[in-house]
């Protein structure tokens, strides 16, 4: 079994003073958005080859382990050159095409219901390229997507540099050795190193990001006053904040820190706070048998009929008819 969704947080916490409060902003955003078992695959192909990937509710990626790749983008984008170690990152599970060149004609990718390809023969024709990949997906509930996934691009993809992203590397090379030569214990270790590799390739592209971002998700999570805000939250959504209180926690009056945390984030703090215990509650009532009692006081509500009113209002459903759904 793998490690629980629900502690993902917990353990891929990052320092403070390393990375920003915003880091565990994002692995709570991708906890929420979480459903069933991440897969992947490691395969080798021998040109010519290419293959169609269908639109999906789910997140995928692609690494170049050896050889060469063209991803070839949805909406006729232009396609893109992927050299060794470049890895994309498709969040929105949008279709696009992967191949050893643009031109080659395209089959749909009929993977195995665990995730994995048919196995690739051992040797291609003479004089074929052989190009290694490592390819994987995550199951994503859309139904509530946290904006820091929705405003990701199309695609992601980050090219391999000299001493560039050494730790996404290094998850790439676990994940590519567990794969190529299981051990015991790779049935546990695959899962965790795919989260792992998930938080790794968005912590990669939110640092590239926040540094030139002016409005959005990215630039909230780079400044100080509004990640810190939205660490709090995200760390005791059940507390009865006030815009007061989390205005002096970011060093701002009440009226800065709510203007400034507005335009970032979409939202006003306590419409956020409200959004994001809604969110917590409909989380747990998926993937936890907690009485409603428990549900409502984690999600800041000590009453469980305001708890029910105000989750049917968000959801349309009543809580415990939602679980049954779920």
């Amino acid at each position: 079994m793998s490690p629980s969704l629900g502690t993902m947080s917990d353990r891929l916490a990052v320092p403070r003073g390393e990375y920003g409060a915003g880091m565990d902003v994002l692995s709570d955003a991708i906890a929420a958005m979480r459903t069933g078992r991440p897969h992947s695959s490691r395969t080798v192909r021998f040109s010519p080859w290419g293959f169609r990937f269908p639109p999906s509710r789910g997140a995928g990626f692609h690494v170049v382990l050896q050889g060469t790749a063209w991803l070839l983008p949805p909406d006729g984008a232009t396609p893109v050159r992927l050299g060794p170690g470049d890895v994309v990152f498709l969040a929105h599970g949008t279709g696009h095409g992967l191949a050893d060149h643009p031109d080659t004609p395209l089959v749909d990718a009929s993977p195995a219901p665990d995730g994995s390809w048919p196995t690739s023969p051992d040797r291609g024709p003479v004089g074929a390229d052989e190009t290694l990949l490592l390819c994987g997906a995550y199951q994503l509930s859309r139904a509530r997507a946290h904006p820091l996934l929705t405003e990701l691009p199309s695609y992601v993809h980050l090219p391999a540099r000299v001493g560039a992203h050494p730790r996404l590397r290094a998850a790439v090379d676990l994940l590519g050795a567990e794969l190529a030569e299981p051990q015991p214990g790779s049935d546990a270790v695959v899962p965790a190193l795919l989260d792992t590799l998930l938080l790794y390739l968005l912590r990669t592209w939110w640092l590239a990001e926040c540094a030139d971002r002016t409005t959005g998700w990215s630039a909230a999570l780079g400044d100080p006053a509004v990640a810190g805000a939205l660490r709090a939250l995200h760390d005791d959504p059940a507390r009865s904040w006030t815009v007061q209180e989390l205005g002096t926690l970011s060093g701002l009056s009440r009226a800065a820190f709510a203007r400034r945390f507005t335009a970032l984030v979409g939202r006003s703090p306590l419409a956020y706070l409200t959004w994001w215990r809604m969110t917590t509650a409909g989380r747990l009532l998926r993937t936890d048998d907690l009485p409603l009692r428990a549900v409502a006081q984690r999600s800041g509500y000590s009453s469980e009929f305001a708890f029910a009113k105000a989750f049917k209002r968000e959801y349309g459903v009543a809580p415990g008819q939602y679980r049954k759904g779920a």
